[in-house]
């Protein structure tokens, strides 16, 4: 391990996060119930928009060290390019400094720039979607029923987004894109931040996830925390495929479901690769990303009370 100076404050957090990412056997022994405590007592926190869908505050969840992840803080969203005049003067009371967009440029070209409150402008940070995006298009546009089954029937979508979630961990210049917004979130000079995708489940979900975990927050409640993209998506995503149905474009718009999902076999592709690469999820924050012990006890402590 590189040797840093950390200051005593620090030294405690490095201590609680450690304790928090390799729980003790007998925290192992009582998550089970806390678990359960938490599932009651811990809601997951919408801002409700009319131009965007999955808007959450991240703040709110217990961790394993009795804290609690401070809100209004971190924000996490889908595109923001359709909000209306009214959800413009709602995102400007969140008093936002930054937003940072994963998508990649095609995205942006296609479905518009985040529509901001004055003085806000987002910061480009595109994570690889594996030409997902591109795929749709082209899937979408063809019009014909046997491409489509050819490009996404059989279990080739679901592939396809296992593919993508492992490449969140392989290809090193999403790991860069990943590690600076968790290096930003850890500054102290640093206000309230959102960051978002197009459909703000897989390559938000990832960041929202290794965030969660990262501050100590159980596995399970970060787990909960991603799956619920369905919950706020699923009647939106039931509007778009019956309106390419409704059009002519698509026979069978299910073949879409795949990859308007988030699914625990996505996330585990993720978590899996991880494991066989870095050995933790320690190890993928350290080593895969490259946080010294200095930034994750600095997140730890400005973003858990």
């Amino acid at each position: 391990m590189s040797r840093v100076r950390i200051r005593r404050g620090a030294a405690a957090a490095v201590a609680a996060f450690t304790l928090a990412t390799l729980p003790t056997a007998a925290s192992a022994a009582a998550a089970p119930a806390r678990h359960h405590h938490q599932q009651q007592a811990e809601t997951i926190r919408q801002i409700t928009l009319q131009g965007a869908v999955n808007v959450r505050d991240l703040g709110g969840y217990r961790t394993w060290t009795g804290g609690q992840v401070r809100q209004g803080l971190v924000y996490r969203s889908d595109a923001l390019g359709k909000l209306t005049d009214a959800d413009v003067t709602t995102v400007s009371g969140l008093g936002l400094t930054k937003v940072i967009d994963f998508r990649i440029p095609m995205e942006v070209q296609y479905d518009g720039a985040d529509r901001l409150p004055a003085g806000l402008s987002a910061t480009a940070r595109p994570v690889s979607d594996l030409g997902l995006y591109g795929t749709l298009v082209g899937a979408i546009g063809s019009g014909d029923p046997v491409t489509q089954e050819q490009m996404l029937g059989g279990g080739r979508a679901e592939a396809y987004m296992r593919d993508i979630y492992r490449t969140f961990v392989t290809a090193p210049e999403n790991r860069a894109q990943f590690a600076a917004t968790l290096r930003e979130l850890a500054d102290g000079r640093q206000g309230p931040v959102l960051y978002h995708c197009t459909s703000g489940k897989d390559r938000t979900g990832w960041m929202s996830y290794v965030l969660l975990r990262a501050l100590a927050v159980p596995e399970g409640t970060a787990e909960r925390d991603y799956l619920a993209s369905n919950t706020f998506r699923a009647a939106y995503d039931a509007k778009v495929r019956a309106g390419l149905k409704q059009s002519g474009r698509m026979q069978n718009p299910d073949l879409l479901i795949p990859l308007q999902e988030v699914r625990q076999d996505y996330l585990d592709s993720a978590t899996a690769q991880l494991e066989a690469d870095y050995g933790s999820f320690y190890g993928y924050l350290t080593q895969g990303l490259g946080l010294d012990l200095r930034t994750l006890a600095k997140l730890q402590s400005r973003l858990v009370r």
